[in-house]
């Protein structure tokens, strides 16, 4: 699992006129909080908030926070994020201390690996999930799930239970959403759609 830290500063004001100070001043206000933890007002440099959220981990990297406050030392993931709807900036940032021996649930990106037969045949790999919830201790978390989709021929489908996980991650209970699918019509059945085409124009005449 990604580790790193992250220079942040205590914010004493609050409301939104500090806010846009804030912001204004090229900082972006933030908030950290969590079970059994002092809540805490921060400030926190863009720059290397955009670093951290640009790594292969992204949003699931753990962040110790360094600083003058109560904050100092305690480690935390980027639980939300506010944005301009126009600029796309960032607003404003939530955090969210955890404890490293206590199971955490987490989105993490999916990727398919490999061509499947279906795309081969002229069909079409269709991503259901980008994301999916799993369970893990916060050092487990994996930066993203590679899922071999080259034995999915058109029609198949992929759910979340055929997806081989790491040791120590796991599902949530009860669920089998579906992940992939492939889309398309086969050769086969273009084919049989041919022939009764041919037939019915034979028939015709």
């Amino acid at each position: 699992m990604a580790q790193t830290e992250l220079n942040v500063s205590q914010r004493e004001g609050l409301g939104k006129g500090t806010a846009r100070t804030l912001r204004r001043e090229g900082l972006i206000p933030a908030v950290m909080y969590g079970k059994g933890v002092e809540s805490c007002s921060l400030t926190v440099e863009p720059k290397k908030l955009s670093a951290i959220i640009g790594s292969e981990a992204g949003w699931n990297t753990l962040i110790t926070l360094k600083g003058e406050g109560p904050f100092d030392g305690k480690v935390v993931i980027l639980k939300d994020m506010q944005l301009d709807p126009i600029r796309q900036t960032v607003l404003h940032v939530d955090f969210q201390a955890i404890d490293l021996k206590q199971k955490a649930h987490v989105m993490v990106p999916v990727v398919a690996v490999g061509k499947s037969v279906g795309e081969k045949e002229g069909g079409n790999l269709q991503v259901i999930r980008h994301e999916i919830e799993l369970v893990c201790l916060p050092t487990n978390i994996p930066a993203v799930l590679e899922v071999d989709v080259t034995a999915l021929a058109i029609g198949d489908v992929l759910h979340v239970q055929d997806i081989a996980l790491p040791a120590g991650v796991e599902l949530p209970a009860d669920v089998n959403y579906t992940v992939f699918t492939v889309g398309g019509r086969s050769a086969e059945t273009e084919g049989e759609e041919a022939v009764e085409e041919v037939a019915e124009i034979e028939a015709g005449e």
